[in-house]
């Protein structure tokens, strides 16, 4: 596509700001919560990482596409973002082996994505009035009806869409003849999450958002995985009886990101949306075991209430995330159950806290 074909567009925020840009490609509208990662590379992993679903992604990274995609770079079966945000757009790539282009992966998933936005300026304006529906939108000169349909998004906080992204099947992941067995509840669960339970000689069984403890148990599992995924965790009624079961019952169990949020509601302690949540690969984690510090990948927009961890006498706080000090790990101190707010399986990115699986094979190892 020539740079002079390309369409003006715009970002049109719920309070009524408005940023502009141009299309990328596809013309049209999308709609979503706007947020911002900070990444300077993965982006494939970003754009297909089911957490996401539904949010239009502000990249902060100056440059996205110019390493183009691969294959084997993705975090589901299709891109999960509503639409993207981005400074410079990279038509062409350079990268060696069976690589295509950002463009046509785009093209592919039928994705809206915009660039030559001032996204300093925008990411700026998140920060301070918060994460907020908006819709990008090559349709420049009807702002009055894209506010009536920005007007009818519902908000994420209450929204469950867990549903959107799980899979409607049972199905099975690694070597049959694996050591240990785990039941994954999948409430958006990325591949590589899938990766690093299998190279740990673990074989997966991956059940649907709304499975019952019954049916995951009937397969007599070892141990019990809880996944990330998108949307805000109150609704999921059914994960959260799947986590208390499990920990009643004194099975090993973890959970990442919104399945640490999930294992906090079975013990009683609330959730809240945070002002514009976490987002990149470089945040930092303090491990209050070990005293150590820890880089770490990070995708969340709700968190753990601190004050109710603190005061749960079954609670202890592993880790804390160091710039605002909110709840980024616990431990049950009388069960074989920890989570963590952050992503241990990062890929790419940091591998500060890949010792987490290791941990959980440990509890596994220890009741089996």
């Amino acid at each position: 596509m020539q740079y002079n074909q390309r369409k003006k567009a715009i970002i049109l925020l719920e309070d009524g700001t408005i940023f502009h840009g141009k299309s990328i490609g596809k013309e049209g509208s999308a709609f979503g919560e706007v947020c911002f990662n900070t990444g300077m590379t993965g982006y494939q992993e970003i754009f297909t990482d089911p957490s996401y679903y539904g949010q239009l992604m502000v990249t902060t990274n100056a440059y996205i596409g110019n390493y183009g995609v691969k294959e084997d770079e993705v975090e589901s079966d299709s891109v999960k973002i509503a639409g993207l945000i981005c400074r410079n757009f990279t038509y062409n790539f350079s990268r060696y082996g069976d690589v295509d282009s950002l463009y046509n992966f785009f093209e592919k998933n039928n994705l809206l994505a915009i660039s030559d936005v001032d996204t300093r300026a925008l990411v700026s304006y998140i920060r301070d009035n918060g994460a907020m529906n908006a819709v990008i939108s090559t349709d420049v000169d009807n702002i009055d009806g894209l506010k009536k349909e920005l007007s009818k998004i519902p908000s994420m906080d209450g929204l469950e869409l867990a549903s959107k992204v799980s899979t409607s099947e049972p199905y099975f992941y690694g070597d049959e003849s694996a050591k240990y067995k785990v039941a994954a509840l999948d409430l958006g669960i990325k591949k590589n999450i899938l990766r690093n339970l299998s190279m740990r000689d673990c074989y997966i069984k991956v059940f649907p958002y709304n499975t019952s403890f019954e049916e995951m148990n009937s397969w007599n599992p070892d141990a019990y995985f809880i996944s990330n995924g998108p949307g805000d965790p109150e609704p999921l009624k059914d994960a959260q009886n799947v986590a208390k079961e499990v920990i009643k019952k004194d099975y090993p169990l973890f959970g990442i990101c919104l399945g640490h949020q999930i294992i906090a509601l079975a013990n009683g302690i609330s959730t809240y949306k945070m002002h514009n949540g976490h987002r990149g690969i470089n945040h930092p984690v303090k491990n209050l075991i070990s005293g150590k510090g820890e880089i770490t990948s990070q995708n969340h927009g709700f968190a753990i209430n601190r004050e109710e961890t603190e005061a749960n006498k079954d609670i202890r706080i592993t880790h804390i995330h160091l710039n605002d000090d909110t709840v980024a790990g616990i431990e049950m101190k009388s069960k074989n159950c920890f989570s963590v707010q952050y992503h241990p399986e990062a890929s790419p990115g940091p591998h500060d806290a890949s010792y987490l699986f290791d941990h959980f094979i440990e509890n596994i190892s220890k009741r089996k």
